[in-house]
């Protein structure tokens, strides 16, 4: 006796209930896991080259806009004081900049995936109101003057980062270490203003110091010369060589504490690590450029926005994508009153904030958060 088969042959025999041609236009067309993977390494690649060249775009339009305009990069080859402002004032200051900022985009990749805070910033830690309470503690102690002896030897950016590192060493000390992430949050918030108030104090006993301090407040990348870039770069590849390394913790703890727990990481010493890290790029960027607000939680959100990677180019492209930003920001505050020029921390408080109320209106319309 024969079966009538009403189905394809495969149905018949146990195989496949439909074939390619039978299935459905959306299921044929969607990737699969493999080449969303190929796409987003692709993605970030092209971010990566995009990033880079434009920091290169920026890096020579730095050296261009001045108090002088244009006049002095056009003279260089003739004039001996246009090649000076050029080579030893322009352009030192274009590629600090850079490098503070990609030392707080990488801060602020590894702060968030750290607290597990898409909020979070390098200042999380307390190490801006360190980096005040020390700058104003030794313009109190040794006088404005910086031909001070003490100044001299150690410098208001030495001042500002040992402020900055003992204000995450207190952070540490109240938080008994770096086991509980809430706890860490926590202590690092009372830090901060603790030493900020004890900051504001100082300040108020000795007022001579203010116009200094709101210097310092404000940021800026005019102060910076090529021994500044050298430090700035020395830490940065060894922040980004440690938040490279530990990206497979910063990926674990994506996934929660208990997950990243099951997975085999050895935790405690990778968040040390971490913040170590994060100590040392906050401390240096802060000690040459002042406060500098929003670049480190701008950084990640605008790379995130644009590719879908792991942390191990996450780390790397906020820390270019950071270093554009201020870069950018440093020729426009150059640029917008020229011949004055405007607080760099000004603008990128402006443009960051703007841009993160605008992504938290986008994301709260779609039902989401940021």
């Amino acid at each position: 006796v024969h079966q009538r088969q009403d189905g394809p042959p495969n149905q018949a025999s146990g195989g496949p209930a439909m074939s390619e041609s039978t299935m459905s236009p959306a299921a044929a067309r969607s990737p699969t896991p493999h080449a969303r993977i190929a796409t987003a390494r692709q993605r970030a690649a092209w971010l990566l080259l995009g990033l880079m060249a434009l920091s290169v775009l920026l890096a020579g339009l730095g050296a261009s806009v001045g108090s002088t305009g244009f006049d002095s990069v056009l003279r260089v080859a003739d004039d001996p004081l246009a090649a000076r402002i050029v080579w030893d004032i322009r352009l030192p200051r274009s590629l600090g900049a850079w490098l503070a900022g990609a030392l707080l985009g990488l801060a602020g990749a590894v702060a968030q995936g750290l607290f597990r805070n898409p909020l979070a910033d390098p200042f999380l830690l307390g190490s801006a109101s360190g980096a005040s309470l020390g700058v104003a503690s030794a313009l109190a102690l040794f006088g404005v003057a910086p031909a001070t002896v003490w100044l001299a030897k150690l410098g208001l950016t030495g001042a500002a980062f040992v402020g900055a590192v003992l204000a995450v060493l207190l952070t540490l000390q109240l938080a008994r270490g770096v086991q509980h992430t809430l706890r860490l949050l926590l202590a690092g918030v009372i830090v901060g203003v603790v030493l900020g108030a004890v900051k504001d104090l100082i300040t108020l006993a000795a007022p001579d110091i203010i116009p200094s301090m709101q210097g310092f407040n404000l940021g800026s990348a005019g102060f910076i010369g090529w021994a500044s870039c050298v430090l700035m770069l020395l830490a940065w590849c060894v922040c980004m060589a440690g938040a490279w390394v530990f990206s497979r913790a910063l990926d674990g703890l994506s996934l929660g504490e208990s997950t990243a727990a099951s997975l085999g990481l050895p935790l405690v010493p990778m968040r040390v690590a971490l913040v170590a890290v994060l100590a040392l790029a906050t401390g240096t960027a802060v000690a040459q450029t002042g406060l500098i607000a929003f670049v480190g939680l701008a950084a990640p959100h605008l790379v995130r926005s644009m590719a879908k990677v792991t942390h191990a180019w996450l780390v790397l492209l906020a820390s270019l994508m950071g270093g554009v930003l201020l870069m950018g920001a440093d020729v426009m505050a150059r640029w917008v009153i020229a011949p004055q020029e405007l607080p760099v921390g000004v603008l990128t408080a402006v443009l960051g904030g703007g841009y993160l109320l605008w992504l938290m209106h986008r994301r709260t319309g779609q039902g989401g958060v940021l």
